[in-house]
């Protein structure tokens, strides 16, 4: 079956699916800060990122979750759509230069509150590792999901 095709009730618990690596720019930083105005020295300022302990510039925390998340989207069906998010832990830094892959699990499904009949919220542990392996990321993401008509 087709990712595009699967209704909630397609979906298992367990089911993985994982992305193929991503490098992060220094145009990702530079573009991510503009956006935000998140011009924090850690990511900006490479001289200064030299005389602290991590010695180099790092990603944004949220730039490196909207890059993670991004990474997965493709496979999202159009039966679902992003609900949000929980447990957001930023676990290690992502310097320039690293490379991310994803790796999201179905974790778990439940009944929507008032809809039940029509919809299932959709829980995937999503986690980024750069290219040591080391996890830079984790989170919960949430989805509502279209059942299948009766």
């Amino acid at each position: 079956m087709k990712v595009d095709e699967r209704f909630f009730e397609d979906i298992e618990i367990g089911l993985v699916r994982t992305s193929t690596g991503r490098t992060i720019t220094e145009a990702d930083v530079v573009l991510h800060a503009g956006q935000t105005g998140d011009l924090f020295p850690h990511h900006m300022d490479a001289h200064w990122c030299a005389s602290q302990p991590f010695g180099r510039r790092i990603a944004h925390g949220t730039l490196v979750m909207s890059v993670a998340v991004g990474m997965t989207a493709g496979d999202i069906n159009p039966r679902s759509i992003s609900y949000g998010y929980d447990r957001v832990r930023f676990i290690r830094p992502v310097h320039i230069g690293d490379t991310i892959t994803v790796r999201a699990e179905t974790t778990g499904k439940r009944d929507h509150r008032s809809r039940p009949a029509e919809f299932g919220y959709l829980e995937e542990q999503v986690t980024a590792t750069n290219q040591d392996g080391d996890t830079v990321i984790a989170l919960v993401h949430l989805y509502l999901v279209e059942k299948r008509p009766r």
